[in-house]
């Protein structure tokens, strides 16, 4: 797996700071708050994982799974929901939607639409990675990790066909695998 890194763009103690950072403002902003974090699954699971046990506020998780991806590298624009949320806690919480990257925005704009159906008190996103260059939708997140530029990333919860999910560093991943 390794080997079709072109580069590390974060590290592990890069991330870990990222998270640590990104728990301590949270904590601050949702103090008193109806805390829910929706991890979108598959790819925001490893940051969700770490970055709930940075915020020292009560809260709960439930999981979506979205996809408008497939098994290719670029949004295909239609979006659909695998899995919906397990519980109904939803009307007048504080939803804190956790993604892994917000790239061109599609699948995020459409998930604020359903989930802003469902009556909460507010919606924000927090997001490890964002990818502004590629936006198409008018979706900005709120607690954003880092940026990175326009390369196709992989590790700590981001993968390809499945692939690379475990690595503890987030990496482009070269060209010849996914062309």
């Amino acid at each position: 797996m390794i080997n079709d890194i072109e580069k590390v763009l974060l590290s592990e103690e890069e991330l870990k700071k990222i998270v640590e950072r990104l728990g301590a403002e949270i904590t601050k902003d949702y103090e008193g708050k109806k805390l829910v974090l929706v991890s979108v699954l598959k790819g925001s699971v490893v940051f969700m994982a770490d970055l709930m046990r940075e915020i020292k506020v009560p809260c709960t998780i439930d999981f979506m799974a979205v996809s408008s991806y497939g098994s290719g590298t670029k949004t295909s624009g239609v979006v659909k929901i695998i899995k919906d949320l397990d519980t109904d806690v939803v009307e007048g919480a504080d939803l804190l939607i956790v993604e892994d990257i917000l790239d061109s925005g599609v699948t995020l704009e459409y998930l604020i639409k359903v989930l802003s159906a469902r009556n909460p008190n507010s919606i924000k996103i927090c997001t490890l990675l964002d990818k502004p260059e590629r936006r198409k939708a008018k979706v900005y997140a709120d607690y954003s990790g880092a940026q990175i530029p326009d390369a196709f990333v992989v590790g700590y919860g981001l993968d390809f066909n499945e692939k690379y999910r475990n690595l503890p560093f987030v990496g482009a991943l070269k060209p010849a695998v996914y062309e």
